[in-house]
């Protein structure tokens, strides 16, 4: 699906989409919990569609209704012998530990960019915790078959932070205690995510400096109910787009959230654009006519990349984003699709070892392609805003992957 989008102003209101990694996350918890748990606040986007089919190969009993999902874990314990993740990395990488706990084969496949993500480091750490796992040449598909033992492992953390995540999520519920020495982590905010969804699910880990962690066997998950709190990866982009072309009111965002992507805050103080949130919380954006360029290290927060190359491209000067090492394993070659995508545009950006340079100044109107990456479509709106011309997006449909509603929430606040 193709779409035109026009040099517009923004104002109004608009509620930030539920988080999809909280709520995958969630979802995980659930499937380990011993009893049944309620969630609200639900994420329709494709990533989360995956999870709760995964919950469902796995025995669980899933109920939707009133806006809430039900999980009822299978009294006899986990089971099954195929999970699709879709074309989500936090899925696969999550659920293979997971899929490890049980005493039979289990093969995990996906689709899209998925079958050509690195899948081959989960694999020692897999075996030094007592399971088999098998793949051909690093991708998918993965066949692991447990039960996980617990004990000490090494894990590479270089890669991802989501395999570990899954590893904490599943290491409670085997008998034994286990140590993980962690060599070299990204992203540890995500970490903490996790640690925090665990900890509402009564359940806890000793972390040390995000080198080692210890985790007591035996634990069990229990959260009658969670709600999924608003999301900051998606609402980045509406915080920019106020950034870029007016003023917006989001709702929905936790001011304190453990989400990475929160650091979008930190980008808009080095630009001068004035932000406060409200008595209700409600995070207040104004349009800043002069944005300054910034240097901003974004290696913990890689999904940030496009927003920041849109929002560079609108300040008044070269600005410079650390972390590009982090964009190569995305639904697109991420690093070299925001180079090429917004170079159609007329933006100037070049890529010096790991950082991306952003030459900021006037955007024209063009035909440009979201990469099937659904940052990447996000990105070429919001430069669409500010552009001297229109901007035709091919394969817009890929929002659907984290946030279905984007171009619809974009559309309701842009002025006519």
């Amino acid at each position: 699906m193709n779409l035109t989008i026009k040099p517009s102003k923004v104002a109004g209101t608009v509620t930030a989409p539920p988080s999809k990694s909280y709520m995958q996350r969630a979802i995980a918890l659930a499937v380990l919990s011993a009893e049944p748990t309620e969630i609200s606040n639900l994420s329709d986007c494709n990533d989360c569609r995956a999870a709760v089919g995964v919950a469902r190969s796995l025995g669980c009993e899933v109920l939707e209704a009133d806006g809430r999902l039900t999980i009822t874990p299978p009294a006899n314990g986990l089971n099954g012998n195929h999970l699709h993740c879709g074309e989500s990395g936090l899925a696969l990488r999550m659920f293979t530990p997971i899929a490890a706990l049980l005493g039979s084969a289990v093969q995990m496949t996906g689709e899209g960019s998925l079958t050509q993500r690195p899948v081959g480091f989960m694999a020692d750490t897999l075996r030094q915790l007592g399971a088999r796992f098998e793949c051909a040449d690093g991708l998918l598909p993965i066949t692991v078959c447990g039960p996980m033992k617990g004990g000490r492992a090494t894990v590479d953390g270089s890669v991802s932070s989501q395999f570990l995540t899954g590893l904490l999520i599943s290491l409670p519920t085997v008998c034994a205690d286990s140590t993980l020495v962690v060599d070299s982590l990204t992203s540890r905010p995500y970490i903490d995510m996790t640690l925090q969804i665990m900890r509402d699910f009564g359940v806890a880990v000793e972390n040390a400096n995000y080198e080692q962690f210890t985790i007591k066997g035996g634990q069990q998950y229990r959260c009658a109910h969670y709600r999924v709190e608003g999301d900051w990866s998606g609402a980045a982009a509406l915080i920019v787009a106020a950034a870029i072309a007016g003023d917006l009111k989001i709702s929905g965002l936790n001011p304190q959230s453990a989400q990475a992507d929160r650091a979008i805050l930190k980008v808009l103080e080095l630009t001068g654009t004035r932000f406060t949130f409200d008595a209700d919380n409600n995070l207040i954006v104004n349009k800043n006519a002069n944005l300054q360029p910034f240097r901003f290290d974004a290696t913990n927060c890689p999904d940030l990349f496009p927003v920041l190359a849109a929002l560079a491209a609108n300040c008044s000067g070269k600005s410079a984003i650390r972390g590009v090492h982090r964009l190569t394993h995305k639904e697109s070659d991420r690093a070299t699709a925001i180079q090429r995508e917004l170079g159609k545009l007329g933006v100037g950006i070049a890529l010096d070892g790991d950082e991306m340079i952003v030459s900021g100044g006037s955007i024209s109107g063009a035909v440009a392609s979201a990469c099937n990456d659904h940052r990447m479509a996000m990105s070429l709106a919001l430069c669409a805003l500010n552009a001297s011309g229109a901007v035709t997006i091919e394969g817009t449909e890929c929002v659907g992957k984290s946030y279905p509603g984007f171009f619809e929430d974009l559309e309701s606040v842009i002025e006519r």
